[in-house]
């Protein structure tokens, strides 16, 4: 146990006491890390590979493929420390640029589209991002909003006239998105192009923060995060949705700042804004590859502009509200990243492109995680059901000293890099969830790039009734049961097939542990009744008026269609009761009161209620909630309040879904 006590006691006393986002430190860190897996690796090859008779039995071909697999995990580790090494929080610098940049007069600031592509989205969830489009903190005649209607509605196109956004066609769907924005470029003229996906709302101060960039004449693209006003499924099937983040945060908080640090930041669609003179160098948006957003970077890289990422919440949008809507996108950004590899214009064959730019964006990611996941689930039911053990003859000592540093090294630094984003119990058990579904993409990628068209990601349907992923749960039993029945039959001499080796131990822990996050995967199949419903924490002092009395409240939630008000006192109002609600800055509501909870010690009087608005009080209503006044983020996380919501999930009765 030396080793891993050295790895722990590295961690506790110097790397958790240094500046997490000071490069110095986290190069230091990400060095260590990379030694400790260097170790292992060496171990790994001289010692438990090589030495193998070279018989061309199974135990010496899985020997090799686990360690070949394991070589490409440790490529991937090793490109993940690289990036990670570094970054950056461009903050500043665009607090700086937007001072000089908005100091000039207001003739001379430069033109804007605003590109909305969109396929089959209702108005519900248009409405939203073009009202915001419209709303957004820049001269009105410098900056256009055009929706790109592929599936060319009549009723879209009044809206749009209605508003005041320029609704566009085409004669066919050729090219799918890129398509669709390559024919905006056609109709529109711009300095600037800032596109956001149908269901995205830009906020207000949107342009104020990106565009000063640009008089930076090498930056092509600036792309923001994107952050999420509902939860994903797995926030819900989990039962985790107010103390675990989106899954996308790991991405957009963390490993997005570090890529800028390294100028290999990439765009990923909506919520960026492009230059229209180095979109008009690489020819327009590429279309050869269904993520057309991470080619337009590489095709500008080839050009010589970069892609700046700003690491501020400048807009919010729909998760993919559905495991099938969660699988259409993650398979399109697997296969897409994948594609890349064989076009002449990705990170192999693309020219002006440096050595480092070309690994930087080769898709390893894709192509090891799910690979390196299932590994990881097979190698203990191998072993239990053949006796084929992953490496040759070694013992449980060399094991834990090679082997254990290496994971807790990994899991320590992502808990210093990552400290709100990362759970090693609930990361794994959605990363092997996706396995199930997404290794199969990998594999039909590498095989056959092409040929697969370009899949919307529903948006705006919710999730009203519960649903039941059967291929991945069934997928998930079975591989408990190989593995629990693995750790049965070996228990008993007679049946045992492993008798007394040295990796027995090991395997039984390696199995229980793979049994356990088996478990919490299992969950995630089953899908709960989930309302598109998107409330937002509020606390916004009201004057509530119902019959001839006022009363003075707060509202604590609201949302486009209804809220929530607490009470000093008991209101003595009740359902059906009609009443009128007076905020700062909202629009005078007439509401209907639906509920109520009488107050307690702890939570005061609260009553629910329901309005219906329409005209320029929704509109009004959507810029007020949805433009940069609130957000649904969760800053930190609650590790007790995680497991104890799994331990209920697993073993106590699921509760339905509470949009407060």
């Amino acid at each position: 146990m030396a080793p891993t006590l050295v790895v722990a006691a590295v961690f506790l006393v110097f790397i958790t006491n240094w500046p997490r986002q000071r490069s110095w430190s986290r190069a230091i860190a990400c060095a260590f890390v990379l030694a400790v897996a260097i170790r292992y690796l060496l171990w790994r090859f001289f010692y438990t590979v090589l030495p193998h008779p070279a018989d061309g039995s199974f135990a010496f071909i899985w020997t090799w493929t686990v360690f070949c697999v394991e070589l490409g995990a440790f490529a991937d580790i090793l490109h993940f420390l690289v990036v990670m090494s570094r970054s950056v929080d461009r903050s500043a610098e665009a607090n700086r640029r937007e001072k000089s940049f908005f100091a000039r007069p207001t003739e001379e600031l430069p033109t804007v589209d605003v590109f909305i592509p969109t396929y089959n989205e209702p108005l519900d969830v248009l409405e939203r991002t073009i009202i915001g489009a419209l709303a957004l903190d820049y001269p009105r005649d410098k900056f256009t909003v055009y929706v790109l209607d592929d599936k060319r509605r009549d009723w879209l196109k009044t809206y749009c006239e209605e508003k005041g956004a320029i609704h566009v066609t085409r004669p066919d769907n050729s090219h799918a998105k890129a398509g669709n924005m390559n024919n905006g470029l056609k109709v529109s003229s711009g300095d600037f192009i800032a596109i956001f996906d149908a269901d995205f709302v830009p906020y207000r101060n949107f342009l104020r923060r990106t565009l000063p960039f640009f008089t930076d004449p090498t930056i092509g693209i600036v792309q923001t995060p994107q952050h999420f006003f509902n939860k994903d499924p797995v926030q819900s099937n989990l039962s985790l949705e107010k103390v675990w983040p989106d899954e996308q945060r790991l991405f957009f908080d963390e490993m997005a700042a570090s890529r800028d640090a390294w100028d290999v930041s990439f765009c990923c669609g909506s919520c960026s804004i492009a230059r229209r003179a180095a979109l008009d160098v690489i020819g327009g948006f590429p279309h050869d590859s269904i993520t057309e957003d991470l080619l337009t970077t590489l095709a500008m890289l080839n050009r010589g502009y970069k892609t700046r990422y700003l690491n501020e919440r400048l807009s919010m949008g729909l998760a993919a509200e559905n495991l099938k809507g969660y699988f259409v996108q993650r398979g399109r950004w697997c296969r897409g990243g994948i594609q890349t590899i064989y076009l002449h214009n990705g990170p192999l064959r693309g020219p002006g492109l440096t050595l480092f730019q070309r690994v930087m964006f080769l898709p390893l990611s894709w192509l090891m995680q799910y690979t390196t996941r299932f590994i990881i689930l097979v190698v203990p039911a191998v072993y239990l059901w053949t006796g084929a053990a992953p490496l040759f003859i070694t013992g449980t000592q060399d094991i834990v000293s090679y082997q254990l540093p290496v994971v807790a090294a990994y899991f320590l630094l992502m808990g210093w890099l990552t400290p709100t984003r990362y759970l090693p119990l609930v990361s794994s058990a959605v990363g092997t969830f996706a396995t199930f579904r997404m290794l199969p993409v990998v594999v039909s990628s590498v095989i056959k790039p092409f040929g697969v068209p370009f899949r919307v990601t529903p948006k705006g349907s919710g999730n009203e009734e519960n649903a039941f992923d059967a291929y991945t749960f069934f997928s998930i039993a079975f591989w408990i049961a190989v593995t629990a029945l693995g750790l049965v039959i070996n228990i008993v001499p007679e049946w045992s097939r492993i008798g007394d080796s040295e990796f027995s131990l090991v395997s039984a822990y390696w199995a229980a542990l793979n049994i356990l996050v088996l478990l919490v995967a299992a969950l995630i199949c089953f899908e709960k009744s989930r309302p598109l419903l998107d409330s937002f924490a509020t606390d916004e002092p009201a004057r509530i008026v119902a019959s001839e009395q006022a009363l003075s409240a707060r509202i604590v939630s609201l949302s486009l269609d209804r809220g929530v008000a607490a009470f000093p006192i008991d209101p003595g109002l009740r359902a059906g009761d009609r009443i009128w609600i007076e905020m700062e800055r909202f629009p005078h509501l007439e509401a209907r009161v639906e509920g109520m909870a009488p107050g307690t010690r702890r939570r005061p009087a609260c009553i629910s209620f329901s309005y219906a608005l329409g005209g320029a009080c929704r509109d009004a209503m959507i810029v007020r909630l949805y433009t940069g006044q609130y957000s649904q983020d969760i800053d930190g996380i609650d590790k007790s309040a995680i497991f104890g919501g799994l331990w209920s999930r697993l073993f106590g009765r699921s509760r339905t879904y509470d949009p407060a």
